[in-house]
């Protein structure tokens, strides 16, 4: 870290030996921890945590019902999704700079009032693109939030009671995924699909109130000059990277746009790590990824992120298609594994301040790996309850290793880096799970593909459809085997797709065995940045 930065960050200071001090909770960095303790600022964080993550996952259920309300073609309503993604690759990177220059719980009350207000315009759209358009604003509280509550986290609470924290703020990181589907179809099906916006609205405005009242006041350090070259190549890197994966499969993996997109980001991004290492104050600090505990909880977490919202994916396409469920039905199937994640989440985290991210990482990675590998059995014969105690099953390992693996990352840094170090972490788990869906999506179609030709060959050339009823005519019995062929080879390819992701879990236990084992060190303030420094 440059002096430039380090001060800038207020917080990391020299010793005159060329080391660093690292400075806990309560130092400059921050302000001292409020007097009512820090389980009630938690609890008001939380809420906003899991607000902003809810909105990512209940909105998919609602896409065919908005279509269907605004005429729209499948591409165009593909932006209600798109268009918040996008944003947040671009309001994410600017999250540390904003922290220091207007303070973190005044700009953390803004973005969760502009996050409701949003909402609110995005419930009373009146046409497709207007409804982009609020989303992109919604898009821009939402993703600065989940920055701003893990900077506030570590600020407030002691480093030695960080699990237990950790743990209760993965309720709102973990569960809200599980819990939007569930909640989102509720409200397509038996209300209207503008409530899964409406509802975001009394909560944000009831959580900017209790932020007032609990949360204690940090004030703006100095920011220093804008890293406006910076902000460009990361906005335009993340941007077209976002966009690509979005739009592969319906431009074409192959396409000259995609390929233009794809190379434009990489050659952002390449410029960008190139700038942030050479000024002095650089908009997101690269040199985080010195901190091997970091860098390979950041792994860990884009192969959990990977399977984690390709199995929440494509599961739901499955019992819809391939059962003939509908979204609330649908829903309540997904719903039990969110209980069990709201379980074990604060207990991962008791239980990592006992015995470290090691052996918690290790077991519960080969937990879900072995579960996700069941899930391969899973056919168009498969019963809601069995699906559901499969999801039951792989949520107990997510549970257990997921929370320790983010913990042991952020806590090997210094204090003064953690909201760089957590803006890096919505990156990698927005840009992660973009691309494991669309990366798995391009399998998908291509393996579907392939068992639909696989299948059409077995079939004779005048093919029997035999105990047809009385008046019903042969082409219809055709197009019914023709429909069931379809769903097969569209559950035999996502079978085959669940296999791929156990052998990727399954790889991350490598990386978990670097992970530190046993209790943190008494006076674990962070990182030996003295070793690093001389």
């Amino acid at each position: 870290m440059t002096s430039a930065s380090a001060d800038r960050n207020g917080s990391v200071g020299g010793d005159g030996d060329g080391a660093v001090a690292v400075l806990g909770p309560g130092s400059a960095s921050g302000s001292p921890a409020p007097a009512q303790g820090w389980m009630l600022p938690l609890v008001v964080l939380i809420v906003g945590s899991f607000m902003s993550v809810l909105d990512t996952s209940i909105v998919n259920v609602a896409i065919s019902r908005i279509q269907n309300e605004f005429g729209a073609t499948t591409e165009d309503v593909q932006w209600v999704a798109n268009g918040y993604t996008l944003t947040l690759g671009v309001v994410v990177p600017l999250s540390a700079w904003l922290s220091d220059r207007f303070g973190l719980s005044r700009l953390y009350i803004v973005s969760l009032l502009g996050f409701g207000a949003g909402s609110a315009l995005c419930g009373l759209a009146g046409s497709l693109n207007t409804l982009v358009a609020f989303r992109i604003a919604q898009a821009i509280g939402g993703g600065i939030l989940p920055v701003l509550t893990l900077s506030i986290l570590y600020r407030i609470v002691p480093r030695e009671k960080i699990g237990t924290a950790m743990g209760l703020y993965g309720l709102g990181v973990l569960v809200a995924p599980g819990i939007g589907p569930s909640l989102g179809g509720y409200l397509v099906e038996y209300i209207s699909w503008r409530w899964i916006f409406y509802v975001n609205v009394p909560i944000a405005i009831l959580g900017a109130i209790a932020a007032v009242l609990v949360l204690p006041h940090f004030p703006p350090v100095r920011a220093g000059r804008f890293d406006a070259l910076g902000f460009l190549t990361v906005a335009t890197g993340l941007s077209t990277l976002l966009l690509a994966l979005s739009e592969g499969q319906m431009w074409g993996w192959g396409s000259y746009k995609i390929l233009v997109l794809l190379t434009v980001s990489v050659l952002s991004l390449a410029l960008f790590v190139v700038i942030e290492l050479e000024i002095d104050e650089p908009l997101l600090d690269v040199r985080v990824f010195r901190y091997w505990a970091f860098t390979n909880s950041l792994l860990l977490i884009s192969v959990l992120s990977i399977g984690l919202f390709a199995v929440l994916f494509y599961i739901p396409l499955l019992l819809q298609m391939g059962l003939g469920l509908a979204p609330f039905p649908t829903g309540l199937v997904l719903l039990p594994q969110a209980l069990v994640l709201a379980v074990l989440t604060p207990i991962s985290g008791r239980l990592y301040e006992r015995l470290g991210p090691r052996w918690l990482a290790i077991v519960g990675l080969l937990i879900v790996a072995v579960s996700t590998y069941r899930m391969h059995q899973i056919t168009l014969d498969a019963s809601r309850s069995e699906i559901m105690w499969l999801l039951v099953f792989r949520a107990v390992g997510l549970g257990l290793c997921l929370i320790p693996i983010f913990t042991s990352g952020i806590a090997s840094l210094p204090l003064a880096q953690v909201p760089q170090a957590s803006a890096f972490n919505n990156l990698i788990r927005q840009t992660s799970s973009a691309l494991g869906v669309a990366a798995f999506t391009a399998l998908l179609t291509r393996q579907q593909a392939q068992q639909l030709s696989n299948r059409a060959a077995l079939l004779p050339a005048k093919t029997v459809i035999p105990h047809l009823p009385t008046g019903i005519p042969r082409w219809l019995g055709t197009y019914a085997l023709d429909q069931q062929t379809q769903l097969q080879s569209f559950a035999t390819a996502v079978d085959w797709l669940f296999i791929i992701i156990a052998i990727l879990t399954a790889a991350g236990v490598i990386l978990a065995m670097f992970l530190r084992s046993g209790r943190a060190p008494a006076s674990d303030d962070g990182p030996d940045v003295a070793a690093l420094a001389g």
